[in-house]
């Protein structure tokens, strides 16, 4: 027997150019739920619930220019819905990065999903996700 250290991811935190802007397109765009915010300026950071006790943590002071690509790839998203997320995405100011559609994971058995992309306001890329 193990003992289990970890019981999952509680958040992903991004810092973002502007906090408004970015807060808005989490909370009225995708629907995401504020829970907890504190500090000013560009010390002003928000949590948001993303729904099951998965959140993401937006922090202020992010700067210009592009962000460089590091070892995460990409923030997923379980979505019922992943045609209509991707457009309240779209809706709410993201940049297409590839249109829903479905894929099989060759895994055994294989495994059906649905599947977009979308790139958030600080070029965070964003995937909502349905697997079935």
């Amino acid at each position: 027997m193990t003992d289990r250290l970890l019981r999952g991811i509680h958040h992903v935190a991004i810092r973002v150019k502007d906090f408004d802007a970015s807060l808005a397109f989490y909370t009225d765009g995708l629907g995401m739920t504020q829970t907890m915010a504190w500090g000013e300026g560009d010390k002003r950071a928000v949590m948001l619930d993303a729904g099951n006790g998965n959140c993401v943590e937006i922090f202020a002071g992010g700067g210009d220019g592009p962000l460089p690509e590091g070892a995460w790839l990409h923030l997923a998203f379980v979505s019922d819905d992943p045609d209509a997320a991707f457009a309240r995405a779209i809706a709410a100011g993201a940049a297409e990065m590839h249109a829903p559609f479905s894929h099989v994971i060759p895994t055994e058995p294989a495994t059906p999903v649905r599947l977009a992309f979308v790139r958030g306001l600080d070029g965070e890329v964003i995937e909502f996700f349905k697997q079935g």
